[in-house]
């Protein structure tokens, strides 16, 4: 009888034995190739979702709370009930960013794999990257919107 392995790298984080499908992704060498014609296809397949997952991380930054505080004002008056509002927004907006993000990375292990049918060498997905700039985006904006537009600087001006 052997040594069981323990490194948990090698194990799937357990110390002896593997759970079944946790081993490591082997990918080929290189993907296959297929024709020009359908790598072209599966490149702007591959094009769209990635399109498609940037705007799903950005509709965290606005939209999706938008709604839920709108959503949450008509809780509080119907029941006329201030924290009632309030908890449903704050767990909405909860809910909404889990159910995004699993979106999200499925559209991301989507868009690896028409990476690779289209000839890409592609190991690792964007979304983190997505999210990030997405983050940016929106905190610029957010900036501009506050500063310039309704924050300090309109009630400064001369009139």
């Amino acid at each position: 009888m052997g040594v069981p392995r323990n490194d948990p790298t090698d194990t799937g984080g357990l110390f002896i034995g593997r759970r079944p499908g946790t081993g490591p992704v082997r990918y080929r060498d290189q993907p296959e190739r297929a024709g020009t014609r359908r790598q072209r296809v599966d490149g702007l397949f591959a094009f769209l979702v990635l399109l498609v997952e940037a705007l799903l991380c950005l509709s965290v930054w606005g939209p999706q709370p938008v709604a839920w505080l709108w959503i949450g004002s008509q809780v509080d008056y119907h029941a006329d009930s201030n924290m009632l509002g309030i908890v449903v927004a704050f767990f909405g907006i909860l809910l909404s960013l889990f159910v995004t993000l699993a979106l999200a990375t499925r559209l991301d292990r989507f868009w690896r794999l028409l990476r690779r049918a289209a000839g890409h060498d592609q190991r690792d997905g964007v979304m983190v990257a997505i999210f990030g700039a997405t983050a940016v985006v929106a905190l610029v904006l957010f900036t501009f919107w506050f500063l310039i537009l309704e924050g300090p600087l309109p009630s400064l001006a001369p009139r």
